[in-house]
C-alpha cells in the first residue's frame, strides 16, 4: 500500500516507518525540512515530500496517489496560538485528502476525559473529531502515556526519579493512568491498515497495568536499582499535567460507561486493541512492573 506519514521526524513517526517498510509498504514521508532526515538510516528507502500542513498545495502534492495516510504532526512547542495551527493543518488535510481518494487516516490521539481539558488534549481531541468527520475514514487511537526510551513522558521520569530523592509532586501524581509501551502502539498503527476500510471510530489503548502516575515513578525505581522515593502532595492547586490531568484508563471509561465490549480485528492478527467500548487491554510486548502501592 502507499502511505503517507506526517510527523515522520518525531518520536513514533521515525521508529514507525521502518516498521512499515519490513511490512511491504511504500511510504512518502510529508517533512518540513528534509535536511532532520539526513542520518536516518531509512531516508533512503522513502519518498520525500517537503511542505508544511497548513499549505494547501504542499499537502495536495504529498496525498496525491497516497492511499492512507498517519496524521502524527502536531504544532505543540510553535509560536504563536498552537491550537488554531493544529486545527487549520488537520482541516488542510482532511480536504486534500477527500479530494484525492485517500481511504484511511490513522490518527493518534491522547485519553481524554469528559469535561475540561488541558489544552495539549483539548486540541488532541479536535483534531481527531476532524479526521473522522472529513469523508475519510479513520483510525483514531487514543493512548494514554507511551512509555519507551527517548519518549518525553520516559525520559520525564527517568529524570525526576533519578535525580530526586524526595519528590515534593502536584496533585494529579495520585491519578490513575494506563500507559503503554511504545512496541505496542506502533503495531497497532501499523495493523490499522488491515481493518476493514469502512470502519470509522476512535480505539483507546493502553497496557495492562492501571497505576498511578506516583507508582509508575517508583516502577522505574525498582527497575533501575534505586531506593523507592518517598512523595509528597502538595496541598495546593496545580495545573493539570497534558499527559495524566484527570485522564482515564481505557478501563475506567468503559466501566463507566457501560458499553458492550467490542475489538478491532485485522486479518493479520487476532490481537486486540482496547477501545472505547471494551474493558480489554494490550497485553503484547508488555511488561508488569513492581512498585509499592502505597505510595501517592
Amino acid at each position: 500500500m502507499q502511505v503517507l506519514v506526517t510527523g515522520a521526524t518525531g518520536y513514533i513517526g521515525g521508529r514507525l516507518v521502518p516498521r512499515l517498510l519490513e511490512a511491504g509498504h511504500s511510504v512518502r514521508v510529508f517533512v518540513r525540512n528534509p535536511r532532520k532526515l539526513q542520518d536516518v538510516p531509512w531516508s533512503s528507502d522513502v519518498d520525500v515530500a517537503e511542505g508544511d500542513l497548513q499549505d494547501a498545495d504542499a499537502v495536495r502534492a504529498a496525498v496525491d496517489g497516497v492511499e492512507a495516510v498517519y496524521y502524527l504532526a502536531h504544532a505543540m512547542g510553535a509560536d504563536g496560538d498552537f491550537e488554531s495551527a493544529e486545527r487549520q493543518a488537520a482541516e488542510t488535510m482532511a480536504h486534500e485528502a477527500k479530494r484525492a481518494g485517500v481511504s484511511r487516516f490513522v490518527y493518534l490521539g491522547g485519553l481524554h476525559p469528559d469535561g475540561d481539558l488541558s489544552k495539549h488534549l483539548r486540541s488532541r481531541k479536535e483534531v481527531g473529531e476532524i479526521l473522522l468527520h472529513s469523508g475519510v475514514p479513520t483510525i483514531a487511537y487514543q493512548a494514554g502515556v507511551v512509555i519507551g526510551s527517548g519518549s518525553t513522558s520516559f525520559e520525564m521520569i527517568r529524570h525526576v526519579t533519578d535525580v530526586l530523592p524526595w519528590m515534593p509532586a502536584p496533585r494529579w501524581v495520585r491519578n490513575r493512568i494506563q500507559p503503554i509501551a511504545v512496541r505496542d502502539v506502533l503495531y497497532y498503527l501499523v495493523a490499522a491498515l488491515d481493518v476493514p476500510a469502512d470502519v470509522n471510530r476512535t480505539f483507546d489503548i493502553g497496557g495492562p497495568d492501571v497505576l498511578r502516575y506516583g507508582q509508575m515513578l517508583n516502577g522505574y525505581a525498582v527497575e533501575a536499582k534505586l531506593r523507592q522515593r518517598p512523595i509528597t502532595v502538595l496541598p495546593v492547586l496545580t495545573p493539570a499535567s497534558p499527559h495524566t490531568g484527570s485522564t482515564p484508563s481505557p478501563r475506567s471509561r468503559a466501566s463507566s460507561r457501560r458499553r458492550s465490549s467490542s475489538r478491532c480485528s485485522s486479518s493479520a492478527s487476532s490481537a486486540s486493541t482496547t477501545s472505547t467500548t471494551s474493558s480489554r487491554s494490550p497485553r503484547a510486548g508488555s511488561r508488569r512492573t513492581a512498585a509499592r502501592s502505597d505510595w501517592p
